[in-house]
This record gives C-alpha cells, structure tokens and sequence, in this order.
C-alpha cells in the first residue's frame, strides 16, 4: 500500500514507517507542522511528496493515517479525496483526553467514515468516541539493543519542557526523587529546570536534547529509569528504557500498570514507595541489572515492530475493504 501521513509524532512515526508498505510524507519549503518532510530521519521506505505532486499522484494513495482532525480537509484540498469516503482513512489519537475526564468527547466521535485508532488501552477507555469505530494499536518501537550498565548511581529522566508541562510530566515530583541519588534530565525546553525544583547542580543536571544513539548509551549508564508523569498517554522514552535494559520506577497513573510487570522496577502511585525502590536500586546493583532484563524482556514482547505492524496491517486491511470492525471497545481492541 501507498500511505499518506504526516510527520507529527516522530517516536510513533520511526516504528510506523518500518512496515512493509511505501509512506508518502507531505513536505513544504518551510518544513513546518503541516510539511515537516522526514526531518533527516533515515526511513528507507518513506518518501516526500510536495502539495504538486500530491495534487498530481492523489489517486495513487491508497489509504490515510491522519494525526489531526485539520488533516481531513487537507487531504481534500490536496488531492480531491475525502478521507472516509473516496479513499481509506483511519486517525490516530496519540492523546489521553483533556478536559472533564472520563466525559470528554472525541472530536471524531459518533462519525463512522473515519475509524478512531488509540495507542494505548486507557486512552481508548477514557476518551468518548459514540458510535465511531474504535481499535487500538498499542506502541512499536525498533529496538535499540541491550545498553545497560548501571555504572553512574544516578537516575535518568527523559522529558519535553519541563517546566511548562510541570504537574502533567511530574517534574514537581523530582526534589522527592533527588532524595535518593542524582537526577539527569533529558529532552526539549528545560531552561529554568533547575530555578522551577529548587534543586542545586549536585543534585539535578539538565542534559539537554541527545541524538538518539548519545541519549541511549547515556540513560543506559545511570542506575535506573525514572518516569514521574501524572498524565501521558504513555511515553515513549519508557519504552525505549525498558528495551535499553533499564530498571524503571514510574508514577502509577494511565496506562503505565500494563507497560510495566512486576519484577521490572516498582510502579505506584505513592512517591514515597518509588522513592525506597530507588535507594534499593541503588544499594543493589544486581538486583537492578535483574529488573532491567526483566523490562526488556517485556518490552520486547509487548511493543516489538513484528506486533505493532501486524496489527497496524489489519486496522488497514479493515478500512480499504469498508469493513469498519466493532463498535465496541471489546469488539475492536488489538
């Protein structure tokens, strides 16, 4: 299949272009949201596609994967197709909801052209979609291999402003975590991290922005993992961790019970129970590297590319035959 999509979330995207199909990327001369092109990103079997030639070769897509609802019009304004309609299209919703949680309405919802795909199971529970049909496809990730040593007694922490996002991605939670051992942060938009916590340079580092090689082989020097979000849909960086062999230690919040089995860390919603799994940790390196293969191992079985794109492959099968599945979460979930 030929699959238009949009470069919008570049973690979910670096698993979804490894399928077996050809993905047609939108790019403009500004490469912003709306053209962003493959940013440089080395995916062999994407390819980018300007507003002329989408307009020219719009009848040679053979499905859509949309990321925003403005996606809908612009795929008709683009190519003269209505997603749903005149050529397969599913939308993909990376979010957990906002707003007045558990009522809060998917803007495609009651609609039955367009299926709703989640990534995670709670998203998919929490979110009301109607009647719209629902599936969920939960996280591949290409795996980074086993790149744990535990060397530093420090924890790592990946994570996008820090400060603007600080009660969503937890950040007021890490003067408790400091308690333990050194935190490293790493990511996007940190300026005035340390201001925001309090917390001095012995006991909180701003990283920065890694290419992703750098950023593994860094996170898989500290002793432990760290995932303090109160409300994501399920980060990425945590599933990077566990396949990198990192014990973990996450805030017990959305989907974050499933992603991470006992004997992997400790999850819990009691900072103070996470912070005691975090000296024992440290104490006990051993037990860390233990927790670690434990991780992986259970990333590797629930968030390996060969599930990802199977599922991924029916949901589309699915929808370029019109046969729009259940209407039910029980009925649609993969």
């Amino acid at each position: 299949m030929r699959i238009l999509v949009w470069h919008v979330h570049g973690g979910w995207m670096d698993g979804f272009v490894r399928g077996a199909h050809e993905y047609v990327v939108p790019v403009d001369a500004e490469r912003g949201p709306w053209g962003l092109g493959l940013a440089g990103r080395p995916w062999p079997r994407a390819v980018e596609a300007t507003a002329e030639e989408l307009a020219v070769r719009g009848g040679e897509i053979d499905a859509v994967v949309l990321q925003r609802t403005e996606e809908i019009g612009l795929v008709q304004s683009l190519t003269g197709l209505r997603p749903g309609i005149d050529i397969p299209a599913v939308f993909v919703e990376h979010n957990t909801p906002k707003g007045s949680v558990p009522e809060t309405r998917h803007p495609l919802a009651d609609q039955t052209d367009i299926p709703i795909v989640h990534v995670t199971h709670f998203n998919a529970l929490m979110w009301d979609s109607g009647h719209a049909p629902v599936f969920v496809v939960e996280h591949g990730v290409n795996d980074p291999g086993l790149r744990y040593t535990g060397e530093l007694e420090r924890l790592g922490v990946a994570v996008n402003e820090p400060v603007r996002r600080r009660r969503v991605a937890g950040t007021d939670l890490l003067p408790v975590f400091s308690e333990a051992a050194p935190i490293d942060v790493f990511g996007m938009g940190g300026g005035g991290l340390e201001d925001a916590t309090g917390l001095g340079p012995d006991r909180l580092s701003w990283a920065g922005d890694l290419p992703s090689g750098t950023l593994h082989a860094e996170l898989g020097r500290r002793r432990a993992y760290l995932h303090p979000f109160r409300w994501t849909s399920l980060g990425l960086a945590l599933i990077e961790a566990m396949f990198l062999g990192l014990p973990v230690l996450v805030v017990g919040s959305t989907e974050a019970w499933r992603a991470v089995p006992p004997g992997a860390g400790c999850v819990s919603s009691d900072p103070k129970e996470l912070l005691a799994a975090a000296r024992r940790l440290l104490a006990h390196p051993d037990e860390a590297v233990e927790a670690g293969l434990n991780a992986r191992e259970a990333a590797l079985a629930r968030y390996g590319l060969d599930r990802f794109h199977a599922a991924w492959d029916q949901v589309l099968a699915e929808a370029a035959d019109g046969t729009r599945g259940a209407s039910t979460l029980k009925g649609a979930q993969r």
